[in-house]
């Protein structure tokens, strides 16, 4: 560990050199000279996609008098190229972007071309002031009984982070293959998919360890350890973990489907290994529930065969109105609401006589379960307008005042008075 200190202090002095100040400082004022052009749009004439090309060839042409006059200019090159590089990388984003979605893109970029391009940027400029030989034969230490150098952390590093990022698509296609072939659900086949995903992981864990060369009596070691940890310390995630594959197996609970939690419904959005992503429509809330959550507490499901849902709003209509008008009113009024649907057709009942009003339900059915509270807004509007017009009263509770007199015997009713 000392030596690869020792190495990375010894930068600091070809950082010092006068020669690379110079070439840092120019290459550093051109890159600032052309953001603060497009910014301000000093060449107005000019797409902003043009400036970096003008500040390329700015740094070309500083490059050729250093040339001329047998000036250092290594360090400079390689600063333009990375920027070229940079540069190339946005063009890539638009045109990528024609053909992608943008969270496929976001993910394509920050996964695998970004980090690529930073750690071929990184190897350059070591490879500018050091040597990477000497760098990868540097000792770090020991892990488990084995000496560790630069050069296989390094090696380690990558491969692990190539196979955390490159399972996907492997994965993905096999799943849909054994889909094709066996016929089972989606369901199965994206739990197929994690299992695949999780297994290359940890073969690949393997793998990077002997390539190490680890002790495998040192894994068996932490393997027992890991289990330990799962039994007391992180049970919670393990059962979060087995209940998510259980779930995508089952296809119990799938994305798409609308759930009731704490009275509102939530669509699913996404099935995560320890937990479920849903969505709250009202507040455009999204909700993190644990998997095992689904096993311990009862949840109503409206799209578990489709997505069609029977609502109801309620309403009271006075005593001296007819009943069958009433019920015939209501069912021809959710007829003329454009969400609800004309089948199965809206019903209309009479539930209770109550102290003030005749009370009513109209029970009706919509397409998606989501728009429940909006519909049953436009049929509360619909009913009342409807009401309106053919002179149905929705009565209230009243109270009527008398006046009392002293001693109660002499008191009359409002009937008995003339």
């Amino acid at each position: 560990m000392k030596e690869l200190l020792l190495e990375v202090l010894g930068w600091l002095g070809y950082l010092e050199r006068p020669a690379v100040l110079l070439q840092v400082s120019l290459t550093v004022a051109v890159m600032l000279l052309c953001r603060a052009a497009r910014r301000r749009r000093w060449l107005r004439r000019f797409p902003a996609l043009l400036y970096t090309p003008l500040g390329l060839a700015a740094l070309g042409l500083i490059i050729t008098v250093l040339s001329h006059l047998q000036q250092p200019f290594g360090l400079m090159r390689l600063l333009g190229l990375l920027w070229l590089g940079s540069f190339s990388l946005t063009l890539l984003h638009w045109q990528l972007g024609r053909w992608l979605s943008a969270p496929r893109l976001h993910q394509l970029e920050s996964r695998l071309l970004r980090p690529a391009y930073l750690l071929m940027a990184g190897l350059l400029l070591i490879s500018e002031v050091d040597s990477l030989r000497d760098l990868a034969v540097a000792p770090l230490g020991e892990l488990f009984g084995v000496q560790l150098s630069a050069g296989k952390l390094f090696h380690a590093l990558v491969v692990t982070y190539l196979v955390l990022v490159g399972c996907g698509p492997p994965a993905a296609g096999l799943a849909w293959l054994a889909q094709r072939a066996v016929g089972f659900s989606d369901g199965s086949r994206k739990a197929m998919e994690l299992m695949l995903r999780y297994t290359v992981v940890a073969l690949g864990l393997v793998a990077v360890s002997v390539h190490l060369g680890l002790n495998t009596t040192a894994l068996i070691a932490v393997a027992g350890g890991l289990s330990v940890g799962l039994g007391f310390g992180i049970k919670e995630v393990f059962s979060n973990f087995v209940s998510g594959l259980w779930l995508l197996f089952e296809g119990s609970v799938r994305p798409g489907e609308v759930l009731m939690i704490d009275g509102d419904p939530c669509e699913v959005r996404q099935l995560g290994l320890r937990a479920t992503l849903l969505w709250r429509d009202r507040d455009n809330a999204e909700l993190l529930i644990p998997n095992q959550t689904f096993f311990t507490t009862a949840a109503t499901s409206y799209t578990a065969s489709d997505r069609m849902r029977r609502s109801q709003v309620s309403v009271g209509a006075a005593y001296h109105h007819d009943p069958a008008a009433v019920l015939a009113l209501l069912e021809a009024t959710a007829l003329e609401v454009p969400r609800v649907l004309p089948e199965p057709a809206p019903k209309a009942l009479v539930l209770s006589y109550g102290d003030f009003a005749i009370n009513y339900a109209l029970r009706f059915w919509i397409a998606n379960p989501m728009d429940n509270i909006g519909i049953c807004s436009e049929v509360n509007q619909a009913i009342w307008r409807a009401f309106k017009a053919h002179k149905i009263e929705i009565p209230f509770p009243q109270q009527v005042e008398y006046s009392m007199v002293w001693p109660p015997e002499q008191h009359q009713t409002n009937t008995g008075r003339p």
